[in-house]
């Protein structure tokens, strides 16, 4: 799990896993994966599934690196508190998996909340088989 800035400014979290390194099959079958962490957890809360891939395919000027196959976001929130209006600006949470040749990408933006991005490292690790 590497730690950057990304475009100098977005502080992200970003794992490559070989596809050899992992039983998960398709980018459906990871975010299913992250799907049943997220329902299993006492405080985090589902909210939907993005298909970016297919958003910005559909886009008459939208453009896609030819190194990417597929690529979705899982979107869920860890907030169990709201102690001012400010805290809305970074929920809720987002981990993209975008599918490559070889390779699965899994990227978060990292959270305020040191408890969520041990959670999402976890969950993203745990994509490698053992």
């Amino acid at each position: 799990m590497r730690q950057a800035l990304f475009q100098e400014k977005y502080p992200i979290y970003t794992l490559e896993i070989d596809k050899s390194e992992t039983s998960y099959g398709s980018v459906d079958e990871i975010l299913a994966f992250f799907k049943s962490k997220i329902d299993a957890h006492p405080v985090v809360s589902y909210i939907g599934a993005f298909d970016h891939y297919a958003h910005t395919k559909s886009l008459k000027d939208g453009k896609i690196s030819d190194q990417i196959l597929g690529a979705k976001n899982i979107l869920f929130c860890f907030g169990k508190e709201l102690p001012s209006p400010c805290v809305l600006s970074v929920r809720p949470r987002s981990i993209g998996v975008a599918e490559m040749d070889d390779a699965f990408v899994i990227t978060f933006l990292e959270a305020p909340n040191p408890m969520a991005n041990k959670a999402m490292e976890d969950w993203a690790l745990s994509i490698k088989d053992k």
